[in-house]
């Protein structure tokens, strides 16, 4: 194992991670979808197999997907990413930009498969939709908040999950527990901010959005950027330092 194998294998993984999620987004809001209106549930499901195919692709990295995650497993005292991974700085850093990439290149895969679709859909809203999150009543503490929770149920499950093998127990376990925790958090939780838990998920298709020419696509939203960033990190690091006291427990 080395630190190149855990930049592909993270930047595989949450590419198909987001080529899948956007999708399933894309294909429920964009004009002329034959997905068209599909409704919540639909995303829900498709972002759970979304993260159930990112984890399977990216098992040789321990498939954080995330740097909520990779956060979590450091605040967890965790001293090795996977075996012969040392947490530090640069292998921290390694797994974050790998994300960044992954996602990146995954919206951009999406605007390419629905490229047609994006000419011909009117709402700004949408467009951006399909890239990143946003709130249902902007509250930007209230949303913060939304975003904290959410993301503390998911690491603190992947900490759950790996309690008898490696950090993130993704390897023993498999790919379908936190496909299943993802969404049920997108039923349940995933309603007042659409649900990011994951900085790469929203930043990188933000990005993304920025840079393409979409068609009409509006501003990228840049006043609400810092929620969907901020609060899965925090989640993320609570849950990680948390996992100590409670899994004992639970």
């Amino acid at each position: 194992m080395n630190l190149g194998t855990i930049f592909l294998s993270e930047t595989v993984g949450t590419a198909l991670l987001l080529l899948l999620g956007g999708g399933v987004v894309a294909n429920v809001l964009l004009a002329k979808s034959k997905g068209k209106d599909g409704g919540w549930l639909l995303i829900n499901f498709g972002w759970g197999l979304a993260v159930y195919i990112g984890v399977l692709a990216s098992y040789a990295s321990g498939a954080h997907l995330n740097p909520a995650v990779t956060l979590g497993v450091i605040t967890s005292g965790a001293t090795e990413f996977v075996p012969g991974i040392a947490v530090t700085p640069v292998s921290t850093l390694t797994y974050i930009a790998a994300q960044m990439v992954g996602a990146m290149l995954g919206a951009a895969l999406v605007y390419l498969s629905y490229k047609k679709h994006f000419d011909e859909t009117e709402s700004q809203a949408d467009k951006l939709g399909v890239f990143s999150t946003g709130p249902g009543i902007r509250s930007s503490g209230w949303n913060l908040v939304t975003e904290v929770i959410g993301t503390f149920v998911l690491v603190l499950m992947v900490m759950a999950f790996g309690r008898n093998g490696d950090a993130t127990g993704l390897a023993s376990l498999g790919a379908l527990p936190v496909a299943l925790v993802v969404l049920a958090i997108g039923a349940s939780l995933g309603g007042p901010t659409g649900y990011a838990i994951n900085p790469a998920r929203d930043l990188g298709p933000r990005i993304v959005h920025a840079l393409l020419p979409i068609r009409g696509k509006g501003g990228s939203d840049w006043s609400y950027a810092w929620v969907p960033v901020v609060g899965p990190l925090l989640g993320g690091a609570l849950a990680g330092w948390a996992s100590a006291f409670l899994l004992p427990i639970l």
